[in-house]
C-alpha cells in the first residue's frame, strides 16, 4: 500500500463551479482516492504521510474524458478542406470518392506501427490538456484486417500510455469500394464476420453505426444493433447529423450508451433519450468545421434533462482537432452552453457515455485517482482561454503522468 497526500489546492470534485472546496487536500492510496476535503479537516491518520505534493493554490478537477474520437487513421484531408472552401459540400465530396473513402485508402496502406506513431502524436496533445480517458473508434479500415489493425493500435496506445482507452467498432461507418452498390451484403459481412471475430479477439468494447443518408439506413443500423446485442456488446450511434432519419430513437430502443452529433434531432428523439438514459454527445468541432447552421436542440435536451457530453470528434475529415479545451470554448460560444454544462460534458457526462465503472468523471473516495491540475484562478478559465496552456499536471490512477511548468 502506497499513500500520497496532495495539499494546498482548490478542489472541484465534480467539475462543478457551484460545488468547490477551497484550501483542500486529497489522500490517494495506490490507484484510488481514500479521502478528500478541507485541509483543516484532514483525519489524523493521514497527517504524517511522507509522500506529499503541494499544489500551491492551483485548482484540481477530475481528469477530462474525450468520449468520441476517431484517433487512429492514415493521411489527412486538407485538400478536401480547401474544396469545401471553394463551395463543395461534404456530401458532394463523399459521393465523388472523397471523404471517408479517401481515409480508408490511406489507412489500409499504413502498417500498424505507422498508425500507432501517427495516433500517438494526437494522443499526447490530448493528454497534455488533462485527458485521462478516451474512446477510440475504428471505421477507416472497412475490412476485417484493417479494422483489426486499427483496434489493435487503440489497445496498444492504452498499454503504452497512462490513459484509459475504450474501443468502439465502427465497421458500419461507410460503404467500402469493393462493396459498391451492395450495402446489404456489406452489413451482412459486418454482422456475421467482422463483429463476432473482433469481439472474440477482445478488441471491442462497444459498437457504433453511422445512420445517415450517405451511410446506412435504419434497417441496416438495426441489424448491427441486433448483432451487437446478441454478443452482449454496448451500442452507440452517429445520428441526426445531416438529416432527421430517426436513428436516435432506434438506438434508444437498444439502450444505447450515447447518440452523437444530433443537429437535426427532434423532440421525439429527445424523449426517447430521456426514457432510455442515453447520453447526448455534441461535437462542436464538426459543427464548426463543416460550417453547419442547424444547431443541436439544446433547449429540448435541457428541458428533458438529458445528459450532454462533449468531445473532440478528432478525425481527419470533419474535426481535425486534438484540443478538448477548445471544444469547451466552442460549446459555450456556438451552442451557448454554460461553464457548468461544458465541464460536466467532459467529465461525469462523458464518463456516462463510455459506460465503464472505472471511469466516473468524479473525484470521491473509492474512485480512481484520475485528476488534472490547473494554473487558474477560476474554473471558467478552462472554457475561456484558447491556446494558452493551463494544465500543469495530470494524475492517472494515482501516478503523475504529465507535468508542465506553471506560467506565472
Amino acid at each position: 500500500m502506497t499513500l500520497s497526500l496532495w495539499t494546498d489546492l482548490h478542489l472541484a470534485p465534480e467539475a462543478n463551479p457551484d460545488t468547490v472546496i477551497r484550501q483542500a487536500c486529497i489522500v490517494v492510496e495506490d490507484e484510488e482516492i481514500r479521502w478528500l476535503g478541507p485541509q483543516e479537516a484532514l483525519p489524523a491518520q493521514y497527517a504524517h504521510i511522507s509522500q506529499r505534493h503541494s499544489l500551491q493554490g492551483q485548482w484540481v478537477t477530475p481528469g477530462l474524458i474525450d468520449c468520441h474520437t476517431h484517433l487512429v487513421y492514415g493521411g489527412n484531408r486538407a485538400r478536401e478542406f480547401a474544396l469545401r472552401l471553394e463551395g463543395a459540400s461534404y456530401e458532394e465530396i463523399s459521393r465523388q470518392g472523397g471523404g471517408i473513402a479517401s481515409t480508408v485508402k490511406a489507412t489500409r496502406e499504413l502498417s500498424e506501427d505507422q498508425l500507432y506513431h501517427q495516433a500517438s502524436r494526437r494522443l499526447r496533445a490530448l493528454m497534455a490538456e488533462g485527458v485521462t480517458a478516451i474512446e477510440i473508434k475504428s471505421g477507416y479500415g472497412l475490412d476485417l484486417d484493417s479494422e483489426r489493425k486499427m483496434l489493435r493500435v487503440a489497445r496498444r496506445l492504452a498499454k503504452h500510455f497512462p490513459i484509459t482507452v475504450r474501443t468502439t467498432f465502427l465497421g458500419a461507418h461507410a460503404l467500402p469500394p469493393e462493396y459498391a452498390g451492395r450495402s446489404d451484403d456489406y452489413i451482412d459481412h459486418v454482422c456475421e464476420i467482422m463483429l463476432p471475430t473482433l469481439v472474440a479477439e477482445g478488441l471491442v468494447d462497444a459498437v457504433d453505426v453511422f445512420c445517415e443518408r450517405i451511410a446506412f439506413s435504419l434497417e441496416q443500423s438495426e441489424r448491427v444493433f441486433k448483432a451487437a446485442q446478441d454478443l452482449n456488446v454496448a451500442i452507440k450511434i452517429h445520428a441526426e447529423q445531416l438529416s432527421n432519419m430517426g436513428g436516435t430513437t432506434l438506438a434508444c430502443q437498444y439502450r444505447a450508451l450515447s447518440a452523437d452529433h444530433l443537429e437535426y434531432l427532434d423532440e421525439a428523439g429527445v424523449q426517447a433519450m430521456k426514457a432510455s438514459g442515453t447520453v447526448a454527445v455534441l461535437l462542436p468541432g464538426a459543427y464548426y468545421f463543416l460550417r453547419e447552421t442547424q444547431l443541436p436542440p439544446i433547449e429540448l435536451l435541457r428541458r428533458y434533462d438529458v445528459p450532454i457530453a462533449l468531445s473532440t470528434d478528432s478525425n481527419p475529415g470533419t474535426s481535425p482537432c486534438s484540443s478538448l479545451l477548445l471544444m469547451l470554448n466552442m460549446s459555450c460560444t456556438l451552442f451557448r452552453l454554460s461553464v457548468a454544462e461544458v465541464l460536466a460534458g467532459v467529465t461525469r457526462h462523458a464518463a456516462q457515455a463510455l459506460g465503464h465503472p472505472s471511469i466516473s468523471g468524479r473525484l470521491a473516495p473509492g474512485h480512481k485517482a484520475d485528476f488534472a491540475v490547473w494554473d487558474i484562478e477560476d474554473l471558467s478559465e478552462l472554457a475561456y482561454w484558447m491556446g494558452l496552456p493551463r494544465c500543469t499536471q495530470v494524475v492517472r490512477h494515482g501516478k503523475i503522468s504529465f507535468t508542465h511548468e506553471a506560467i506565472r
